[in-house]
C-alpha cells in the first residue's frame, strides 16, 4: 500500500476545488480512501510526505507518435518523467498495424523525422504481428512504463486494402471490394479498443525509402467520398476522426468540420490540428475559433481542434524540415535531401533562386512557418562568429539579399548550420483565449516525432506554470482546478479513456509536483541520446525538482527525477487501455 499524505489535492475535477488531502492506494493499484483527516496504515506501507505538493491526475497526451519507439523502449521515459501516463499512437493517418516492415517504415520516418535507418530493421526484427488484436497482443507482452491507446491509421489500411503502389497513385480510386476489406479493417480496430480512424489531407506528408520517395502519403490520395463507408462506422460506433487538413490551402478544414455537423444525424467526433496563434498568419487564430464554435453550436457538432499551449519553437538543421514541404521552392530542395550535390546544383541556380525569394516574402499565402529570416537565430555552425545571429542581420552585414545568405550557407554547411526560430503561440497576451476556448485538446506534443526538430513533453507543466504566473498576478487566466481538469479529466472523458479522474475506487495514475520549483520549467531543450535507437540524439525537456512522483497502475515509476529499477526493462507498469464504449 502507498499512502500520500498532506498534498493539495486536484482530482481532475474543475468543479471540484483542491485541498490538503490523504490518499490510500491500494496493492490493487486503486484509491481506496482520500480524506482530509489522517489514515492508519501498516508499518510496511510507503508513505510519501507531500507536505507542500500538489496531487493530480496523471496527464494525457492525445497526439503522438510513439509507434516504433515503444517497442523497444516502452517505458517512453520522455512523457512519463514529465508525469504523462497515457499516450495515444497511431497519430496523422499512420499506425503499424496492417503492413510490412517496409511500408510501414516509409509511410512515417519521412514526415515525422524518425531515422529508417533505425525504424526498418528495428521492424523487420520485431514485426510478428499483422492484425489489430495481434498488435495489441505483443504490445501487452511488453514491459510498459505509462498506458497507451491508438488510432488506426487510414494510410495504413489503404496501403492494406489497395496495395502500395495503387495507394500512392493520383486518381486511383479503390475498389468495392477494397472499400468493404477497409471498413471491415476498421471495425477489427475499434472490436480492441482502438479509439477510432487518423487520417491525413496535408500535402506536407511524404514517403521516405527508395520505392516512393516524395509521394504523399496514401491517405491524401483519398477522397472524401471514398471514405464515406469509413465515416459511417465512426459515427454509428461513437468512435472518433483524427485528422489535419491541407496545411498549405486549409480550404479543405471545412470537410471535417461538415463532417462532424449533428444536422439530421449523430454527430461525429472530429478532431483537427492544430489551433495556434501563427505568426506568419495572425488571421487564422480568430478564424479558426469562430469556425470550430459555428461547428459545435450551430451545426450541432462534436469538434475539438488541437492546441499546444506553450510557444511552438522549432529547430532546424539546414533545410531538413518538414516546414519547407509547404513552398514549392522548399519542397524542391528536400526532395533532393539524399542527392547533395545535385541539391547544391538547384540552389545555385539563378532562377531557383529568384522563385525562392518570391515564395518567401508572398505575404497572403498561407503559411505555417513565417519565413521571416530575422526571427531564424543560428545555434551551431563553424563560424563561430555566425552563432547567436539571425540570417536577416548577417546578410546586412554581408550587404546581401538574405536568402542569399541563407542558401550560401546551407551550400557550405550543410546541417551542420544549426537554426530556431519560434513559429507560433509567441504572445502571451493570446494564451487566456487559447487555454479557455471549449472547443480545443490542450495536447498536441508530437511525442516520439520530429527528434532533432522540436520538444514539448512536459506540455502539461508548462500550461499549469504559466496558469500559476497569471494568478500570482492577480489576472488569472482560468482557476488552477479548470488547467487541471483541461489536461485530464476533460481529455479522459472525450476520448473514452478510462483515466484522468481521481476518486476512490478509480485506478491511481497520478503526479506530484512541487509549485516551489516551478521557475525549473522552461523552454529551453537540451540533447539526449535515444539509446535503443542506437544513441540517435533527439531534443528533450528537463525540469528539475519539478515532478516529485508519478504513478501507473498504484506503483511508482519516478520519484527524485529518477526512475525505479527495472522501469521499462523488466517490470510492467502501464497497459494498454481501449476506448470505452
Amino acid at each position: 500500500m502507498v499512502l500520500i499524505k498532506n498534498a493539495i489535492f486536484f482530482s481532475g475535477d474543475y468543479k471540484q476545488k483542491a485541498g490538503r488531502k490523504n490518499v490510500l492506494i491500494n496493492s490493487e493499484g486503486k484509491i481506496e480512501k482520500i480524506s482530509s483527516t489522517d489514515i492508519s496504515v501498516a508499518e510496511d506501507a510507503v508513505v510519501i510526505d507531500a507536505e507542500g505538493k500538489w496531487l493530480m491526475p496523471g496527464f494525457l497526451d492525445t497526439h503522438t507518435h510513439y509507434d516504433a519507439e515503444v517497442i523497444v523502449s516502452p517505458g517512453l521515459r520522455e512523457s512519463a518523467r514529465h508525469g504523462v501516463t497515457t499516450v495515444v499512437l497511431g497519430s496523422c493517418s499512420v499506425s503499424a498495424i496492417y503492413n510490412t516492415p517496409e511500408d510501414t517504415s516509409d509511410s512515417f520516418t519521412r514526415v515525422e523525422a524518425i531515422p529508417r535507418e533505425i525504424i526498418l530493421p528495428l521492424l523487420e526484427e520485431r514485426k510478428t504481428w499483422n492484425t489489430p488484436g495481434e498488435w495489441k497482443e505483443y504490445i501487452g507482452s511488453l514491459p510498459l512504463g505509462i498506458n497507451i491507446t491508438s488510432f488506426i491509421g487510414h494510410s495504413d489500411i489503404r496501403m492494406k486494402a489497395m496495395g502500395i503502389e495503387r495507394a500512392l497513385t493520383k486518381g486511383e480510386k479503390a475498389t468495392e471490394a477494397e472499400l468493404s476489406q477497409m471498413n471491415e479493417m476498421l471495425n477489427d480496430a475499434l472490436d480492441e479498443g482502438f479509439l477510432g480512424l487518423s487520417t491525413m489531407d496535408s500535402p506536407w506528408d511524404k514517403m521516405d525509402g527508395i520505392r516512393y520517395w516524395s509521394h504523399k502519403t496514401p491517405s491524401y490520395y483519398s477522397s472524401w467520398k471514398e471514405r464515406r463507408g469509413l465515416l459511417k462506422i465512426l459515427r454509428k460506433r461513437n468512435a472518433i476522426l483524427q485528422g489535419a487538413p491541407n496545411l498549405v490551402s486549409r480550404i479543405n478544414a471545412a470537410r471535417y468540420m461538415l463532417a462532424s455537423t449533428g444536422w439530421f444525424r449523430k454527430p461525429l467526433k472530429t478532431t483537427m490540428i492544430a489551433m495556434m496563434d501563427l505568426i506568419g498568419d495572425r488571421y487564422i487564430f480568430p478564424i479558426v475559433r469562430f469556425t470550430s464554435w459555428f461547428t459545435n453550436v450551430v451545426g450541432n457538432g462534436d469538434f475539438r481542434m488541437q492546441s499546444p499551449p506553450c510557444p511552438f519553437t522549432v529547430y532546424y538543421d539546414g533545410v531538413d524540415s518538414v516546414m519547407f514541404e509547404e513552398f514549392p521552392s522548399g519542397q524542391a530542395l528536400r526532395h533532393l535531401a539524399r542527392e547533395l550535390d545535385k541539391r547544391n546544383e538547384l540552389i545555385n541556380d539563378a532562377s531557383f533562386r529568384r522563385n525562392f525569394k518570391k515564395e518567401i516574402k508572398r505575404k497572403f499565402a498561407p503559411k505555417v512557418w513565417h519565413k521571416d529570416l530575422s526571427r531564424s537565430i543560428i545555434l551551431e555552425a563553424p563560424e563561430k562568429d555566425l552563432i547567436g545571429k539571425d540570417f536577416y542581420s548577417i546578410a546586412e552585414e554581408r550587404d546581401e539579399h538574405p536568402v542569399d545568405t541563407f542558401l550560401d550557407l546551407v551550400v557550405k554547411y550543410d546541417k551542420n548550420i544549426k537554426w530556431t526560430t519560434t513559429i507560433a503561440n509567441d504572445r502571451v497576451e493570446k494564451y487566456k483565449a487559447l487555454y479557455n476556448f471549449p472547443y480545443n485538446i490542450i495536447s498536441f506534443s508530437d511525442a516520439g516525432a520530429h527528434l532533432n526538430n522540436m520538444a514539448f513533453y512536459n506540455f502539461p507543466l508548462k500550461m499549469i506554470k504559466v496558469v500559476q504566473e497569471s494568478i500570482d498576478r492577480g489576472e488569472p487566466i482560468m482557476d488552477m482546478e479548470k488547467c487541471i481538469w483541461r489536461l485530464t479529466k476533460e481529455q479522459a472523458d472525450w476520448f473514452g479513456i478510462d483515466r484522468g479522474y481521481l476518486k476512490e475506487g478509480k485506478v491511481a495514475d497520478l503526479v506530484v509536483v512541487d509549485p516551489e520549483k516551478f521557475e525549473n520549467i522552461t523552454e529551453d531543450v537540451a540533447s539526449e541520446p535515444i539509446k535503443e535507437f542506437g544513441n540517435y540524439e533527439r531534443l528533450v525537456n528537463r525540469n528539475d525538482g519539478v515532478v516529485s512522483h508519478v504513478m501507473v497502475n498504484g506503483q511508482i515509476i519516478f520519484e527524485k527525477d529518477e526512475f525505479v529499477a527495472g522501469y521499462g526493462l523488466s517490470k510492467k507498469f502501464g497497459s494498454f487501455i481501449g476506448k470505452m464504449e
